[in-house]
């Protein structure tokens, strides 16, 4: 899932949508997540988590739904 994103075969609302379904995307960090795409480091992951109000610990899972909107409307 992470190769997938990382060369862009996959968008994140596909993945956070898998969630609800697969249980290792489900337990998989946000941070983790916002990692794998293309472009975007450490520092850029924590920049957009402090962005949206997301914890540091948050999990896929664990998103609110405004969280996953906003994630959904920056990355597609």
């Amino acid at each position: 899932m992470r190769a997938e994103l990382k060369s862009g075969d996959i968008k994140i609302s596909e993945v956070i949508a898998r969630a609800t379904a697969d249980e290792a995307i489900a337990k998989l960090k946000v941070v983790s997540l916002l990692e794998a795409l293309p472009g975007v480091g450490k520092a850029k992951a924590a920049t957009i988590m402090a962005r949206h109000h997301i914890a540091v610990s948050r999990r896929v899972r664990g998103l609110g739904q405004h969280q996953r909107e906003a994630l959904t409307r920056e990355f597609g």
